[in-house]
């Protein structure tokens, strides 16, 4: 049975409304974020599948997989909110980031994994890659989070409730991954339409990194 290492905050999932929601944005439109795309087809294929067995319990959504990095905010010229990030930021960001970017990387997929509102593919990081670039773009800007960073590969959001018992089930089901590594190929800076909670990813940035062929 997976590891529910978020079960004892949930005992049922806690499905995300089809809504606009105007007290987050407040009239801003575009989010922004670091994240480490999912390039491996072998992969992509195989997460198309785990949301396929899922579809009566998820969202469909048009959003690429991806891994998140770190969360920046709302692309603001200047800061008014505590949630605006700017051009500067980004730029310095970028410049701490492509002074990290010379070995190649890799993290390992673990069990399929649930917070009360999404179900995720874990993620485990024994090389400490995370944690080196997030405390580089950590320097730069505050990130826009409510609680402690998971990496994970999200399979979708909840459309409706069930109990926790029921879930366990329902991925200790799901296949396994066809390999258990994830290649970084690249960190990209992000942005997606505040408006559209389910709306595609478009790269701004991207920052590659060596490759490596083992």
């Amino acid at each position: 049975m997976p590891e529910y290492r978020q079960s004892d905050a949930f005992l049922h999932t806690l499905p995300a409304p089809l809504q606009d929601y105007p007290q987050w944005h407040r009239g801003r439109t575009r989010y922004a974020l670091w994240m480490l795309p999912v390039d491996c087809p072998l992969l992509l294929r195989h997460l198309q599948l785990l949301q396929r067995e899922l579809a009566d319990l998820l969202h469909p959504t048009r959003r690429q997989p991806h891994v998140t990095l770190f969360v920046c905010g709302f692309e603001q010229s200047q800061r008014r909110f505590d949630d605006d990030f700017t051009p500067a930021q980004r730029n310095a960001q970028r410049a701490a980031l492509s002074q990290m970017l010379d070995a190649p990387a890799c993290l390992q997929l673990g069990e399929p994994d649930s917070f009360a509102s999404a179900a995720f593919l874990s993620l485990q990081d024994p090389q400490g890659w995370l944690p080196r670039w997030r405390a580089a773009l950590s320097r730069h800007a505050d990130e826009v989070r409510q609680s402690t960073y998971v990496p994970h590969l999200t399979l979708g959001l909840y459309r409706r409730r069930i109990s926790r018992e029921q879930l366990c089930e329902r991925l200790a089901a799901l296949p396994a991954a066809p390999h258990s590594r994830l290649p970084v190929s690249r960190l990209v800076y992000a942005r997606y339409a505040a408006r559209d909670l389910f709306g595609p990813l478009h790269t701004r940035l991207s920052l590659p990194l060596p490759v490596d062929d083992l």
